[in-house]
């Protein structure tokens, strides 16, 4: 029995034969990318040789170490005298010029002091006389002088007393011989010669003891004078004293470690604040001693600041320390105790700033810096 095709079935076309099937359109192949690693390590290469070369150019011809610090004249203040502070005229910090006031001193005990000493420095110009005036001293001297010359008057009038007495008892005796006068008149004549002769060693005397008296004075005056001296030393003193009541500052700078407050009682010697100096900056760079062989005076540094960025400032070498600055701690090494480890020292190599900065960026003491001594 066959089977019957429904009328209404869609018939089906059968495969078209392979010549006449449509050809698909294959896409391109790809192209191949290449890896960027060789160029990468290329550059990596041809920069790490620029850099090592120039590093090893560079470390040819400088020493360097990061083992430095700005350092600088850091001035303590000091009482020399003491007492109560009446006044303090700076805070910390504060930035001062030379010799401006900084702490006041109560001055009333030193003011009386520099006037008893002037009282007593009147009463001593009073008593020499000074360098322009006379003065109970020259004034006794003067006296003795008059006196003596008084007294050598004298001499000279006995001595005339006792030639004339020798003359008339040279006359009385040629008339006591002819009995011209009486032995009595000779006898009075004698006595006349012996009582002028007593007479003019008496004056002579008084002469001597005139002249001694001179002597004395003199040696008076010369006290005088140095009672004088001291009482002029006295007073100056006194007046030093009384100027180191207001205490200034040394040098222009910036006020630090203030320990002083007003009403405190301060002690000569005693610590009041520090001033920090403006001027005379300088590198302390603390190289190891194996880069000392190349380091000599003049020669030129580069110094990298690290507070503002590593900016560039210059400056040259100084001097080189004669001590290592193990040599300056509490307790210095001592390699003879049996317990010795080598290691390699540090010498601090002072720097001078040729170069610094704008006043907007302040060197200050203690900065820290990377030092690069030019040796070639």
């Amino acid at each position: 029995m066959t089977a019957q095709i429904r009328p209404d079935t869609p018939s089906r076309d059968p495969m078209p034969p392979e010549s006449e099937t449509p050809l698909r359109k294959t896409p391109p192949a790809a192209p191949t990318r290449r890896s960027p690693l060789p160029f990468v390590l290329g550059v990596l290469l041809l920069v790490g040789g620029i850099w090592g070369y120039r590093t090893i150019t560079y470390n040819r011809s400088h020493e360097s170490t990061d083992n430095a610090t700005i350092d600088g004249h850091v001035i303590p203040v000091l009482a020399k005298v003491g007492g109560f502070v009446t006044a303090v005229k700076v805070a910390e910090n504060d930035r001062v010029k030379g010799d401006v006031p900084l702490v006041q001193i109560d001055d009333r005990e030193f003011t009386v002091r520099l006037a008893l000493a002037e009282a007593d420095l009147a009463a001593a110009r009073a008593s020499t006389g000074g360098r322009n005036g006379t003065g109970q001293a020259q004034a006794m001297v003067e006296n003795a002088s008059a006196q003596t010359a008084a007294q050598t008057a004298n001499v000279d009038a006995a001595r005339a007393q006792v030639v004339k007495a020798e003359a008339d008892l040279a006359r009385y005796a040629e008339l006591a011989a002819k009995n011209i006068v009486s032995q009595q008149q000779l006898d009075g004549a004698k006595a006349q010669v012996a009582a002028t002769r007593a007479q003019l060693i008496a004056v002579q005397k008084q002469v001597n003891a005139a002249g001694a008296n001179v002597i004395s004075m003199e040696a008076g005056v010369r006290l005088a004078d140095a009672r004088l001296g001291a009482a002029q030393a006295s007073r100056d003193n006194a007046a030093l004293q009384l100027s180191f009541t207001k205490i200034t500052a040394p040098t222009p700078g910036s006020v630090s470690k203030k320990l002083v407050e007003v009403g405190q009682l301060v002690q000569p010697g005693q610590t009041l604040m520090s001033i920090a100096s403006d001027t005379g900056l300088f590198v302390t760079a603390n190289f190891k001693e194996t880069q000392l062989d190349d380091l000599r005076i003049g020669q030129k540094v580069e110094l990298a600041v690290d507070a503002y960025g590593g900016a560039k400032i210059e400056g040259v070498v100084e001097s080189i320390s004669a001590a290592t600055g193990a040599r300056f701690t509490l307790l210095p090494p001592d390699n003879a105790s049996g317990n010795f480890t080598k290691v390699v020292q540090r010498v601090p190599v002072r720097i001078r700033i040729t170069r610094g900065l704008d006043a907007t960026r302040p060197l200050r003491i203690g900065l820290s810096v990377v030092a690069h001594v030019v040796t070639q």
